[in-house]
Protein backbone atom coordinates (compact mmCIF):
# COMPACT_ATOMS: atom_id res chain seq x y z
CA UNK A 1 0.00 0.00 0.00
CA UNK A 2 1.69 2.84 -1.27
CA UNK A 3 0.55 4.23 -4.38
CA UNK A 4 -3.34 4.91 -5.55
CA UNK A 5 -4.61 6.28 -9.37
CA UNK A 6 -6.98 8.84 -8.80
CA UNK A 7 -9.38 8.52 -11.73
CA UNK A 8 -7.73 11.57 -13.51
CA UNK A 9 -5.03 8.68 -14.15
CA UNK A 10 -2.57 10.83 -11.44
CA UNK A 11 -0.74 9.20 -8.84
CA UNK A 12 -1.43 9.45 -5.30
CA UNK A 13 1.54 8.43 -2.74
CA UNK A 14 -0.02 6.84 0.55
CA UNK A 15 2.38 6.12 3.52
CA UNK A 16 2.76 6.19 7.52
CA UNK A 17 5.07 8.64 9.49
CA UNK A 18 7.73 7.02 11.16
CA UNK A 19 8.26 9.89 13.70
CA UNK A 20 5.99 7.44 16.00
CA UNK A 21 9.03 5.33 16.59
CA UNK A 22 12.09 6.43 18.63
CA UNK A 23 14.89 5.83 16.55
CA UNK A 24 17.57 8.47 15.84
CA UNK A 25 20.88 7.07 14.55
CA UNK A 26 20.62 4.91 11.12
CA UNK A 27 20.91 0.89 12.88
CA UNK A 28 17.96 2.04 14.56
CA UNK A 29 16.01 3.78 11.68
CA UNK A 30 17.22 0.50 9.93
CA UNK A 31 16.08 -1.35 12.70
CA UNK A 32 12.55 0.06 13.06
CA UNK A 33 12.01 -0.43 9.77
CA UNK A 34 12.49 -4.25 10.02
CA UNK A 35 10.60 -4.32 13.17
CA UNK A 36 7.55 -2.15 12.33
CA UNK A 37 7.06 -1.46 8.96
CA UNK A 38 8.12 -4.63 7.02
CA UNK A 39 5.38 -6.57 9.15
CA UNK A 40 2.83 -3.48 8.55
CA UNK A 41 3.57 -4.29 4.78
CA UNK A 42 2.82 -8.07 5.07
CA UNK A 43 0.12 -7.66 7.45
CA UNK A 44 -1.57 -5.26 5.04
CA UNK A 45 -0.64 -7.83 1.82
CA UNK A 46 0.68 -5.23 -0.16
CA UNK A 47 4.02 -5.78 -2.43
CA UNK A 48 5.01 -2.36 -1.52
CA UNK A 49 4.68 0.13 2.19
CA UNK A 50 4.90 3.75 2.00
CA UNK A 51 7.11 5.38 4.68
CA UNK A 52 7.08 9.08 5.55
CA UNK A 53 10.63 9.02 7.02
CA UNK A 54 11.61 11.28 10.16
CA UNK A 55 15.31 11.49 10.53
CA UNK A 56 16.73 13.37 13.53
CA UNK A 57 18.96 16.18 12.31
CA UNK A 58 22.51 14.62 12.89
CA UNK A 59 21.31 11.69 11.00
CA UNK A 60 20.27 14.02 8.28
CA UNK A 61 23.45 15.49 8.45
CA UNK A 62 25.34 12.33 8.37
CA UNK A 63 23.26 11.08 5.46
CA UNK A 64 24.11 13.86 3.20
CA UNK A 65 28.30 13.70 4.11
CA UNK A 66 28.13 9.76 3.91
CA UNK A 67 27.33 8.50 0.56
CA UNK A 68 27.93 5.12 1.91
CA UNK A 69 25.36 5.51 4.78
CA UNK A 70 22.57 6.67 2.35
CA UNK A 71 23.55 3.77 0.12
CA UNK A 72 22.91 1.24 3.27
CA UNK A 73 19.37 2.70 4.31
CA UNK A 74 18.73 3.05 0.04
CA UNK A 75 19.00 -0.24 0.54
CA UNK A 76 17.30 -1.49 3.22
CA UNK A 77 14.34 0.01 2.10
CA UNK A 78 14.60 -1.89 -1.15
CA UNK A 79 14.88 -5.51 0.84
CA UNK A 80 12.27 -4.63 2.59
CA UNK A 81 10.14 -3.40 -0.65
CA UNK A 82 9.40 0.21 1.37
CA UNK A 83 9.21 2.99 -0.59
CA UNK A 84 10.00 6.86 0.26
CA UNK A 85 8.65 10.40 -1.11
CA UNK A 86 7.94 12.17 1.94
CA UNK A 87 9.78 13.47 4.69
CA UNK A 88 8.84 14.90 8.28
CA UNK A 89 10.98 17.60 8.89
CA UNK A 90 9.13 19.08 11.82
CA UNK A 91 10.71 17.37 15.02
CA UNK A 92 14.50 18.53 14.76
CA UNK A 93 15.25 15.89 17.20
CA UNK A 94 14.53 14.16 20.65
CA UNK A 95 10.62 13.72 18.99
CA UNK A 96 9.90 10.56 21.46
CA UNK A 97 11.85 12.27 24.96
CA UNK A 98 10.33 11.65 28.03
CA UNK A 99 9.02 15.62 27.51
CA UNK A 100 8.78 17.24 24.13
CA UNK A 101 6.19 19.98 25.01
CA UNK A 102 8.00 23.59 23.19
CA UNK A 103 11.27 22.14 22.18
CA UNK A 104 9.33 20.53 19.22
CA UNK A 105 8.74 24.06 18.41
CA UNK A 106 12.75 24.83 17.97
CA UNK A 107 15.19 25.66 16.81
CA UNK A 108 12.55 27.92 14.68
CA UNK A 109 12.71 28.93 10.89
CA UNK A 110 14.72 32.36 11.93
CA UNK A 111 17.67 29.81 12.77
CA UNK A 112 20.33 28.42 10.03
CA UNK A 113 20.02 25.16 12.10
CA UNK A 114 16.41 24.60 10.67
CA UNK A 115 17.69 25.89 7.26
CA UNK A 116 20.39 23.76 7.36
CA UNK A 117 18.29 20.52 8.79
CA UNK A 118 15.69 20.70 6.31
CA UNK A 119 18.55 20.92 2.88
CA UNK A 120 19.87 18.06 4.97
CA UNK A 121 16.57 15.93 4.74
CA UNK A 122 15.80 17.47 1.64
CA UNK A 123 19.60 16.24 -0.18
CA UNK A 124 18.60 12.97 1.60
CA UNK A 125 15.04 12.22 0.39
CA UNK A 126 16.35 13.35 -3.23
CA UNK A 127 18.76 10.18 -3.13
CA UNK A 128 16.08 7.96 -1.26
CA UNK A 129 13.32 8.61 -4.14
CA UNK A 130 12.14 5.21 -5.91
CA UNK A 131 13.85 5.04 -9.33
CA UNK A 132 10.68 5.97 -11.41
CA UNK A 133 9.86 9.13 -8.68
CA UNK A 134 11.07 12.23 -9.35
CA UNK A 135 9.42 14.75 -6.69
CA UNK A 136 9.70 14.62 -3.02
CA UNK A 137 8.08 16.97 -0.02
CA UNK A 138 9.21 17.88 3.55
CA UNK A 139 6.96 18.81 5.50
CA UNK A 140 8.48 21.29 8.56
CA UNK A 141 6.78 23.70 11.58
CA UNK A 142 5.35 26.92 10.55
CA UNK A 143 7.57 29.56 11.30
CA UNK A 144 7.75 28.70 14.91
CA UNK A 145 6.04 29.08 18.40
CA UNK A 146 3.95 32.67 18.41
CA UNK A 147 5.06 33.57 21.97
CA UNK A 148 7.99 36.20 21.78
CA UNK A 149 7.40 36.44 18.03
CA UNK A 150 7.92 40.23 16.04
CA UNK A 151 7.36 41.38 12.41
CA UNK A 152 11.66 40.81 12.29
CA UNK A 153 10.95 37.35 13.03
CA UNK A 154 8.63 36.58 10.32
CA UNK A 155 11.31 38.71 8.21
CA UNK A 156 14.03 36.20 9.22
CA UNK A 157 11.62 33.44 8.64
CA UNK A 158 11.22 34.16 5.32
CA UNK A 159 15.34 35.22 4.41
CA UNK A 160 15.77 31.63 5.10
CA UNK A 161 12.87 29.62 3.51
CA UNK A 162 14.46 32.03 -0.50
CA UNK A 163 17.49 30.44 1.02
CA UNK A 164 15.95 27.02 1.63
CA UNK A 165 14.52 27.21 -1.99
CA UNK A 166 17.34 28.56 -3.40
CA UNK A 167 19.23 25.20 -2.23
CA UNK A 168 16.45 23.20 -3.71
CA UNK A 169 17.14 24.82 -7.11
CA UNK A 170 20.91 23.68 -7.11
CA UNK A 171 19.68 20.23 -5.47
CA UNK A 172 17.41 19.88 -8.89
CA UNK A 173 19.97 20.68 -11.10
CA UNK A 174 22.62 18.14 -9.37
CA UNK A 175 19.99 15.15 -8.96
CA UNK A 176 17.27 15.82 -11.67
CA UNK A 177 14.69 15.79 -8.86
CA UNK A 178 12.19 17.91 -7.41
CA UNK A 179 12.10 18.21 -3.66
CA UNK A 180 9.71 21.03 -1.86
CA UNK A 181 8.66 22.74 1.34
CA UNK A 182 5.54 22.24 3.16
CA UNK A 183 4.58 24.23 6.23
CA UNK A 184 2.05 22.79 8.05
CA UNK A 185 -0.23 24.99 10.10
CA UNK A 186 -0.51 24.24 13.81
CA UNK A 187 -2.24 25.62 16.66
CA UNK A 188 -0.42 27.99 19.03
CA UNK A 189 2.01 28.99 16.27
CA UNK A 190 2.54 31.73 13.96
CA UNK A 191 0.58 30.42 10.87
CA UNK A 192 -2.35 28.51 12.86
CA UNK A 193 -4.84 28.71 10.07
CA UNK A 194 -4.83 28.45 5.76
CA UNK A 195 -5.81 32.08 6.00
CA UNK A 196 -2.57 33.10 8.26
CA UNK A 197 -0.46 30.51 5.12
CA UNK A 198 -1.80 32.07 2.46
CA UNK A 199 -0.48 35.69 3.92
CA UNK A 200 3.29 34.33 5.72
CA UNK A 201 3.63 32.46 1.96
CA UNK A 202 2.69 35.68 -0.34
CA UNK A 203 5.48 36.05 -2.33
CA UNK A 204 7.45 32.87 -1.77
CA UNK A 205 7.99 30.90 -4.43
CA UNK A 206 5.56 28.45 -5.17
CA UNK A 207 7.41 25.84 -6.75
CA UNK A 208 9.34 24.70 -3.94
CA UNK A 209 7.57 25.90 -0.75
CA UNK A 210 3.87 25.15 -0.14
CA UNK A 211 1.52 23.89 2.72
CA UNK A 212 1.56 20.49 4.75
CA UNK A 213 -2.30 20.28 5.38
CA UNK A 214 -2.98 18.39 8.44
CA UNK A 215 -6.12 17.59 9.25
CA UNK A 216 -5.88 17.19 13.24
CA UNK A 217 -4.46 21.06 13.36
CA UNK A 218 -7.19 22.03 10.93
CA UNK A 219 -10.56 20.55 12.92
CA UNK A 220 -9.26 21.78 15.93
CA UNK A 221 -8.68 25.46 14.95
CA UNK A 222 -12.78 24.44 13.69
CA UNK A 223 -11.82 25.02 10.05
CA UNK A 224 -14.10 23.55 7.17
CA UNK A 225 -11.90 21.38 4.84
CA UNK A 226 -13.81 22.61 2.16
CA UNK A 227 -12.92 26.18 3.08
CA UNK A 228 -9.99 25.59 3.91
CA UNK A 229 -9.30 23.95 0.72
CA UNK A 230 -10.40 26.78 -1.41
CA UNK A 231 -8.66 29.84 0.72
CA UNK A 232 -5.56 27.84 -0.21
CA UNK A 233 -6.24 27.23 -4.31
CA UNK A 234 -7.39 31.05 -4.11
CA UNK A 235 -4.44 32.10 -2.69
CA UNK A 236 -2.43 30.02 -5.14
CA UNK A 237 -0.77 28.03 -2.62
CA UNK A 238 -0.22 24.59 -3.53
CA UNK A 239 -1.02 21.59 -1.44
CA UNK A 240 2.22 19.12 -1.30
CA UNK A 241 0.88 17.08 1.39
CA UNK A 242 -1.93 16.34 3.36
CA UNK A 243 -1.60 14.33 7.30
CA UNK A 244 -4.24 12.21 7.76
CA UNK A 245 -4.67 12.56 11.40
CA UNK A 246 -7.62 12.74 14.06
CA UNK A 247 -7.82 14.86 17.22
CA UNK A 248 -10.13 14.49 20.31
CA UNK A 249 -13.49 15.82 19.78
CA UNK A 250 -15.65 16.13 22.99
CA UNK A 251 -18.80 17.82 24.29
CA UNK A 252 -18.84 19.70 27.46
CA UNK A 253 -20.75 16.74 28.94
CA UNK A 254 -17.61 14.68 28.46
CA UNK A 255 -15.35 16.91 29.87
CA UNK A 256 -14.02 14.07 32.25
CA UNK A 257 -13.37 11.69 29.48
CA UNK A 258 -9.78 14.47 28.40
CA UNK A 259 -8.40 13.46 32.07
CA UNK A 260 -7.15 10.45 30.88
CA UNK A 261 -4.95 11.85 28.02
CA UNK A 262 -3.31 14.47 29.84
CA UNK A 263 0.10 13.45 29.73
CA UNK A 264 3.63 15.41 29.93
CA UNK A 265 5.38 14.37 26.80
CA UNK A 266 3.33 16.30 23.54
CA UNK A 267 1.59 19.76 23.65
CA UNK A 268 -2.16 19.11 23.46
CA UNK A 269 -3.44 22.35 22.54
CA UNK A 270 -7.50 22.72 23.01
CA UNK A 271 -9.91 24.74 21.18
CA UNK A 272 -13.57 25.72 21.21
CA UNK A 273 -15.47 27.42 19.19
CA UNK A 274 -18.35 29.67 20.77
CA UNK A 275 -20.54 32.14 18.66
CA UNK A 276 -18.63 31.80 15.68
CA UNK A 277 -15.55 32.83 17.99
CA UNK A 278 -12.46 30.66 18.78
CA UNK A 279 -10.96 30.04 22.01
CA UNK A 280 -7.54 28.81 23.04
CA UNK A 281 -5.50 26.99 25.67
CA UNK A 282 -2.25 25.64 25.23
CA UNK A 283 -2.17 22.60 26.81
CA UNK A 284 -4.87 20.32 27.76
CA UNK A 285 -4.16 20.24 32.13
CA UNK A 286 -4.85 24.20 31.94
CA UNK A 287 -7.77 24.21 29.89
CA UNK A 288 -9.16 21.34 32.47
CA UNK A 289 -7.96 23.60 35.33
CA UNK A 290 -10.72 26.41 33.79
CA UNK A 291 -8.45 28.34 31.22
CA UNK A 292 -10.99 27.76 28.93
CA UNK A 293 -14.64 28.33 28.81
CA UNK A 294 -17.15 25.50 29.42
CA UNK A 295 -19.61 25.89 27.25
CA UNK A 296 -19.34 24.05 24.09
CA UNK A 297 -17.42 21.49 22.23
CA UNK A 298 -13.55 20.78 22.74
CA UNK A 299 -10.87 20.23 19.76
CA UNK A 300 -7.89 18.68 21.33
CA UNK A 301 -4.48 18.49 19.71
CA UNK A 302 -3.91 14.83 20.84
CA UNK A 303 -3.50 12.82 17.65
CA UNK A 304 -5.74 9.94 18.20
CA UNK A 305 -5.91 6.93 15.96
CA UNK A 306 -7.91 7.71 12.74
CA UNK A 307 -9.90 4.49 12.54
CA UNK A 308 -11.33 5.00 16.11
CA UNK A 309 -15.02 5.17 15.96
CA UNK A 310 -16.27 6.15 19.46
CA UNK A 311 -17.88 9.68 18.67
CA UNK A 312 -14.99 11.41 20.40
CA UNK A 313 -12.81 12.60 17.40
CA UNK A 314 -12.19 14.35 14.23
CA UNK A 315 -12.52 11.57 12.02
CA UNK A 316 -15.75 13.20 10.19
CA UNK A 317 -13.89 15.96 9.29
CA UNK A 318 -10.98 13.87 8.19
CA UNK A 319 -13.61 11.93 5.93
CA UNK A 320 -14.55 15.33 4.63
CA UNK A 321 -11.10 16.97 4.30
CA UNK A 322 -10.25 13.27 2.48
CA UNK A 323 -12.84 14.09 0.05
CA UNK A 324 -12.10 17.89 -0.86
CA UNK A 325 -8.58 16.48 -1.70
CA UNK A 326 -8.94 13.19 -3.49
CA UNK A 327 -12.96 13.59 -4.72
CA UNK A 328 -12.62 15.63 -7.14
CA UNK A 329 -11.83 15.41 -11.21
CA UNK A 330 -8.17 15.25 -9.84
CA UNK A 331 -6.20 14.75 -6.71
CA UNK A 332 -5.17 18.02 -4.51
CA UNK A 333 -2.27 17.13 -3.43
CA UNK A 334 0.21 14.02 -4.59
CA UNK A 335 1.21 12.73 -1.10
CA UNK A 336 -0.75 11.45 1.99
CA UNK A 337 0.79 10.47 5.15
CA UNK A 338 -0.54 9.22 7.88
CA UNK A 339 0.57 10.56 11.20
CA UNK A 340 -0.10 9.23 14.37
CA UNK A 341 2.67 9.83 16.47
CA UNK A 342 0.72 9.25 20.15
CA UNK A 343 0.12 5.89 20.48
CA UNK A 344 2.72 5.01 24.15
CA UNK A 345 1.44 7.54 25.44
CA UNK A 346 -2.60 6.90 24.78
CA UNK A 347 -4.77 6.30 27.43
CA UNK A 348 -4.09 2.06 29.50
CA UNK A 349 -6.90 0.49 27.41
CA UNK A 350 -5.69 2.45 23.45
CA UNK A 351 -1.66 1.75 24.32
CA UNK A 352 -0.22 -0.70 22.32
CA UNK A 353 1.43 -2.97 24.59
CA UNK A 354 4.33 -4.74 22.85
CA UNK A 355 5.50 -4.72 19.09
CA UNK A 356 2.44 -6.89 17.64
CA UNK A 357 0.00 -4.32 19.13
CA UNK A 358 1.83 -1.56 17.71
CA UNK A 359 1.66 -3.28 14.19
CA UNK A 360 -1.83 -4.16 14.46
CA UNK A 361 -3.12 -0.54 15.46
CA UNK A 362 -0.67 1.04 12.77
CA UNK A 363 -2.29 -1.80 10.23
CA UNK A 364 -5.64 -0.54 11.07
CA UNK A 365 -5.11 2.97 10.49
CA UNK A 366 -4.05 2.23 6.85
CA UNK A 367 -6.74 -0.13 6.51
CA UNK A 368 -8.90 2.51 6.88
CA UNK A 369 -7.24 5.26 5.04
CA UNK A 370 -7.37 2.54 2.23
CA UNK A 371 -11.20 2.13 2.65
CA UNK A 372 -11.27 5.88 2.21
CA UNK A 373 -9.69 6.59 -0.70
CA UNK A 374 -11.51 3.76 -2.52
CA UNK A 375 -14.66 4.87 -1.49
CA UNK A 376 -13.35 7.73 -3.38
CA UNK A 377 -13.31 5.60 -6.40
CA UNK A 378 -9.14 5.67 -6.15
CA UNK A 379 -7.65 2.56 -7.01
CA UNK A 380 -4.10 0.98 -5.15
CA UNK A 381 -1.56 0.56 -7.58
CA UNK A 382 -0.13 -3.64 -7.20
Amino acid sequence: MSRFRHRSGELVHVAYCTNVHPAEDLDGVIEQLQRFAAPIRAALGSPTLGVGLWLAAPLAASLRADQDALARLRDALDELALEVVTCNGFPYQAFQADVVKLDVYRPDWTTAERTRYTLDVAWALARLLPDDVTAGSVSTLPFGWREGWTDEHTRAARARLTEVAAGLDELALQTGREIRIALEPEPGCIVETTAQAVAALNGLDPKRIGICLDACHLAVQFEDPADAVASLADGSVPVLKAQASAALAVAGTDRALLSQFDEPRFMHQVRTCVDGAVAGCDDLAPALAGQLPADGDWRVHFHVPVHLTDGHTTQPQLHALLGELFGGQRPLTPHLELETYTWEVLPTMLRPHDRDSLVDGLTRELQWLQGELTDLGLEPVR
